[in-house]
């Protein structure tokens, strides 16, 4: 199966992407039917286990999203077995050099390319006729987070790493590495001037640029900007956001 955040890209489309912090594959399935292009089982800052993360995939599966996995760090590990699971790519936390973009490309790849090992339990069944292992590296998704002032010092060098497709920007590590309040939707010139910077260096290079979000306007706003991939907030910061918006209404 191919990879849709590829071809949208491809296409010159950005991709609106969910986020899963709740470890159940019922929410993920509900979630999946939103119109997501992709959706991120968030396996740092969320509450998600390994066997969560694969009950999420089973529930979007049906629904024609492309399953994405924020790992826990830059570990071979983790890494392996999201994508055994079924992952069709991988954000990575904390990337703050070419030698650790490296190590992420190589994490993701079978060999020539890479080191991982084979064993796809269960990503084999995407797919056809075990024909897994011979598109894995050309659809698979490598995605290291710029997200401090190390990875900006370092940054051509990152993005100069074979291998790699996108990055993802952290706004709160980002803000809180250069002496800002962490949040999302951030404002400050300095920091816009950084993400006209991203994006100017990946258009150079054929790399898209990812942005977690609060807002849905702000989101569109982003790609207005450039912004390949933008995600919005996460599946627990829209409920919520929904449940107080409908208990103010009912109280008038």
């Amino acid at each position: 199966m191919a990879n849709k955040v590829k071809e949208a890209w491809r296409s010159g489309r950005a991709v609106v992407n969910g986020w899963l912090a709740i470890p159940n594959g019922f929410s993920a399935e509900m979630y999946a039917q939103a119109g997501w292009d992709s959706v991120t089982v968030d396996m740092q800052h969320g509450i998600q286990d390994y066997l969560s993360c694969i009950a999420c995939f089973q529930g979007m599966q049906p629904h024609g999203v492309t399953p994405l996995v924020r790992v826990p760090w830059n570990e071979p590990g983790i890494i392996g077995k999201v994508l055994d699971g079924g992952a069709y790519g991988v954000i990575c936390p904390m990337v703050n050099n070419a030698e650790q973009a490296r190590n992420l490309v190589a994490y993701c790849k079978y060999p020539p390319q890479g080191t991982r090992s084979n064993g796809p339990i269960r990503a084999g069944i995407y797919g056809e006729g075990g024909s897994y292992q011979k598109t894995a590296n050309d659809e698979i998704l490598v995605i290291p987070m710029i997200e401090t002032s190390e990875a900006l010092d370092q940054l051509e060098a990152i993005l100069d790493v074979p291998g790699i497709d996108a990055i993802y920007v952290g706004p709160s590590d980002l803000g809180l590495s250069l002496g800002l309040p962490p949040k999302l939707d951030r404002e400050e010139t300095n920091i816009l001037k950084i993400y006209e910077r991203l994006i100017r260096e990946c258009d150079k290079r054929g790399i898209a640029v990812g942005l977690h979000n609060g807002t849905a306007a702000y989101a569109k706003r982003m790609i207005g900007m450039g912004f390949k991939l933008v995600t919005i907030s996460n599946e627990v910061g829209l409920m919520v956001a929904a449940a107080r918006a409908a208990v103010r209404e009912a109280r008038g």
